[in-house]
């Protein structure tokens, strides 16, 4: 059962009827990035992870569905016929590699006349660790069975029917035999791989309309409130916020300096050597009340701010990233005050970018913060006068340098975090960028990936951005 595989993650998607999908099966590696023409299914693969994630994140099925896909029925694949009773469904599934070995969970899930999951099934070590069957169309539950290998080789059970059964599994087996430790063991392996996602989607004309207040804030547009980011409300445009934990470590390169800085959202720090410092998870001290990044990105100057300040390292590598992608010079990157009644820094305050509710700080003083290129000789550039693949690309980078605790997902606390590893989402990774932006990110991801800590997967419309980058895989969809 063991495997070189310490951290769990997801080794393959599997849409068997989903949207324009049919027995479609996607091998996944630590960077990932789907191909094809518009309409060839890349952003709907996507989806059906997104969904798989939230369940695994214990969201009940209505939504995980509505927030990704709008409707139900939106999954179904085109031209499905409802059965006699007028039921019509989707079907997805994946594998998860570990320290249980390969575990595959699949999904059957009725969207019409009424969304339900009506079946299950998790394999895994050569047995069937879980079933479930809708027995009763009049009752919210389906039947359940999961291996015992004891003196009862099967235990049966009612379960609800809008919720990922693997997700309860450790809340109804004891764990007392072999067989229901090793059910135990492929649950915890799933669930953690499912909830360690984060999909991102940066907004450049959310990040340019919405001011963002200092760490901390909290209001009516939410300062750090996207799903549990531990804030109030949502900011304008956190459409979503990914879920599980975990980011990854790169090699840094700033200055010349050899070895990797801990990531973001981890409080060690690095000694005068070089070498890895730092792990890439949880804060001992506690960061919830601090800025985390939503999916959105609409808070990046708070979350700049923070982070900055907690790994100036990993800083310079997001600095050296953003100077390649960006025209012009860009000798640093930081957060600045922003001023009230337009005194801060010139060209943007006269735009009338506001701070949001929820920001701090006396009427006519610092209202939040605002993040700035350092141009050298050129002076200080707002980043929201960026254009928007600049934008993108500056959001994209800073997210796949951080760590849980930096980002509005739910961490896994409950499982070391050198057990875990991130997935970052990234539709449209491509989007606004010219083919020297894309690629540059691309090697970032490449880079990042390759320490083990974080995964990718992305859609570009341009595959020609990943040629000669060894590492990466390129899935051409619709072929």
């Amino acid at each position: 059962m063991n495997t070189d595989t310490v951290r769990p993650a997801v080794t393959e998607l599997r849409l068997s009827a989903f949207k324009t999908h049919r027995g479609v099966t996607l091998p996944l590696t630590r960077l990932t990035l789907l191909s094809g023409e518009s309409g060839s299914g890349k952003s709907s693969a996507l989806q059906a992870y997104e969904i798989l994630a939230r369940l695994g994140s214990g969201e009940p099925l209505a939504r995980a569905v509505g927030e990704v896909a709008g409707s139900p029925a939106a999954c179904v694949p085109a031209g499905a016929r409802p059965d006699e009773q007028g039921r019509r469904g989707f079907r997805i599934g994946c594998t998860v590699d570990g320290p249980a070995g390969p575990v595959s969970l699949d999904l059957a899930v009725q969207a019409e006349p009424e969304l339900r999951i009506v079946g299950e099934r998790l394999t895994g070590g050569g047995e069937t660790l879980l079933t479930t069957a809708l027995t009763d169309p009049n009752r919210p539950t389906v039947q359940a069975a999961w291996h015992t290998a004891g003196t009862t080789p099967v235990t049966r059970a009612p379960l609800p029917d809008d919720r990922l059964g693997t997700s309860l599994l450790p809340l109804r087996v004891a764990g007392k035999t072999e067989g229901q430790r090793l059910v135990l063991a492929a649950a915890e392996q799933v669930v953690v791989a499912l909830r360690s996602t984060f999909v991102c989607d940066p907004r450049p004309e959310v990040m340019r309309g919405v001011g963002t207040g200092g760490t901390g804030g909290a209001g009516q547009d939410g300062g750090c409130g996207a799903d549990g980011a531990g804030g109030a409300g949502r900011g304008a445009g956190a459409r979503r916020s990914g879920r599980g934990a975990g980011s990854g470590g790169g090699p840094g390169k700033p200055g010349g300096a050899g070895g990797t800085a801990g990531a973001w959202g981890a409080r060690k720090r690095m000694g005068s050597g070089g070498g890895e410092a730092g792990s890439w998870g949880h804060d001992a001290e506690g960061s919830r009340g601090e800025g985390r990044l939503r999916s959105s990105c609409d808070n990046l100057p708070a979350v700049l701010e923070r982070t900055s300040q907690e790994c100036a390292r990993r800083h310079a590598v997001l600095v050296a990233a953003v100077r390649e992608a960006c025209a012009g010079p860009v000798e640093g990157l930081r957060a600045v005050p922003r001023q009230a009644g337009g005194t801060g820094h010139g060209a943007a305050d006269a735009a009338g970018v506001a701070g949001p509710a929820g920001s701090s700080g006396p009427q006519g003083g610092a209202v939040g913060v605002r993040a700035v290129l350092d141009r050298g000789a050129l002076g200080e550039l707002p980043v929201e006068q960026l254009g928007d693949g600049e934008l993108r690309f500056l959001a994209l980078a800073l997210v796949l340098l951080t760590g849980p605790e930096v980002l509005a997902m739910d961490p896994v606390g409950e499982v070391p975090s050198a057990h875990q590893q991130m997935t970052v989402m990234a539709d449209g990774m491509d989007r606004c960028m010219d083919p020297r932006q894309a690629r540059e990110l691309v090697s970032l991801a490449l880079r990042m990936t390759d320490r083990g800590h974080v995964r990718l997967l992305g859609t570009v419309r341009d595959p020609s951005v990943a040629e000669g980058l060894p590492g990466v895989q390129v899935l051409h969809l619709g072929v």
